[in-house]
């Protein structure tokens, strides 16, 4: 059986991240595929001789303080590379149910700091820190490491496989805070060294082959799948609709819905414009954490939120739902809006079509792809179309019948098992 370690550098995040979901996903399929799993940690604490102390780590919040010298020695000697070693896990430490539980792995590797050495080391001098694996036990060594995003990490004797999600800080340099140089360095090092590179559409792939130059042979798309777990699906409408009233005053079917992260390429200002314009009773509810940038995407809605009406009826906002809370929010929506500037898939559309939800989506990059004949496609930037969309779905029933059948068959594409077949044939490429 083909070993498959991923790294856990979003997997940690407590509040998650679409990063982190693309992890979990991954492990799934990669269960799902007949693979054996592995996760790759950095915790803030050493390796100690307790087992449980190790586990502990994985999931602590609080990172350890060293000391100066002891802080120096070790970036000294990162040129040497960072050593795995295996955790023992047991059924004595609770892990938090926010950050989606223990992933379903069969084995955890630790390699203290890992993910802040490798930055610091990239920062001074622009090498990539290797990792070597040290199995012991049962817990054999990968065959293929696969970095879940762009980052200056290598594994030692496996083969090396990046996932890169998109090139939005090139593509959309005005929209992200990142180090654009940075960015790319590391992007062009990974085209460089990597053993294969995973995208998750075709409009990624073509940005790859183009902006990076790699051959078309050394990129694979698998795109992506979006598994809610049956619990969630055996709620009855009216348990969802009982659950929306009490704890949101939302009526099933009334209300429409954004989610995502607050930042530029998520358009969440015209979003906001568009339904204000609009001028219907039915409210727009908002979940986004706080990302970059965002002061100008809240500033319209911070503004209509101070008029009572618009507070009281139409702009609901939250920064961070659970994930079971959030599928009831979609599945209740009578549409999700989610016209993004550019996205390297978009989750948002498939977790709603998944759930018999309309969406209204864009037509760039991605999204086409995703959403196929099953959403109301939009100009990102024409304010006023999506207007037009959110009056029609606000008030055509048979419209919205129409999308969510659609949207249920064409999220049938990105199905688990479709996503485990990609990913054999992506790794056998690795054999």
């Amino acid at each position: 059986m083909t070993r498959v370690c991923i790294d856990a550098m979003n997997i940690g995040l407590a509040k998650g991240s679409g990063i982190a979901t693309y992890g979990r996903n991954l492990i799934e399929g990669l269960n799902g595929a007949g693979f054996e799993s592995q996760i790759l940690y950095g915790p803030g604490h050493n390796y100690a001789k307790r087992p449980i102390l190790n586990e502990i780590a994985l999931v602590d919040p609080v990172a350890a303080k060293g000391k100066k010298w002891r802080d120096r020695r070790e970036l000294i000697l990162t040129p040497l590379g960072a050593t795995a070693r295996p955790v023992p896990i047991s059924e004595n430490v609770v892990w938090p149910v926010r950050g989606g539980g223990r992933p379903k792995v069969q084995d955890f590797w630790s390699a203290p700091r890992l993910f802040g050495r490798a930055d610091q080391w990239w920062g001074l001098t622009k090498g990539f820190t290797p990792v070597s694996f040290q199995g012991s036990g049962e817990t054999r060594v990968p065959d293929i490491m696969h970095w879940t995003t762009v980052m200056p990490l290598r594994a030692r004797g496996v083969a090396n496989l990046y996932t890169i999600h998109d090139l939005i800080p090139l593509k959309l340099p005005h929209a992200t805070l990142d180090n654009k140089r940075r960015f790319l360095r590391i992007a062009r090092d990974i085209a460089r060294r990597a053993d294969h590179i995973a995208v998750v559409s075709e409009a990624t792939r073509r940005d790859v082959i183009t902006l990076l130059g790699v051959p078309e042979d050394r990129v694979t798309n698998t795109w992506q799948a979006v598994s809610v777990p049956p619990k969630h699906l055996a709620r009855t409408e009216e348990e969802v609709a009982r659950e929306l009233e009490g704890v949101f005053r939302l009526p099933w079917k009334g209300y429409f819905l954004w989610f995502g992260a607050l930042e530029p390429k998520k358009n969440l200002a015209r979003v906001v414009e568009a339904y204000l314009a609009a001028n219907i009773d039915m409210p727009l509810v908002i979940v986004g954490g706080r990302a970059w940038l965002e002061e100008d995407e809240v500033q319209l809605m911070h503004q209509a939120r101070q008029d009572k009406k618009v507070r009281k009826k139409k702009l609901k906002f939250f920064q961070y739902l659970p994930f079971s809370v959030l599928v009831s929010l979609i599945r209740g929506a009578r549409g999700t809006l989610f016209p993004s500037l550019y996205e390297g898939f978009g989750l948002p559309v498939l977790e709603s079509m998944v759930l018999g939800t309309p969406v209204m989506t864009s037509n760039v990059s991605s999204l086409p792809e995703v959403a196929g004949d099953a959403a109301l496609m939009v100009d990102p930037y024409d304010v006023h179309a999506m207007t037009r969309h959110i009056l029609a779905l606000a008030s055509d029933d048979d419209l919205c019948a129409e999308l969510s059948a659609r949207g249920r068959v064409q999220a049938a594409k990105f199905s688990p098992e479709a996503y485990q077949e990609r990913l054999r044939t992506m790794y056998a490429k690795l054999a």
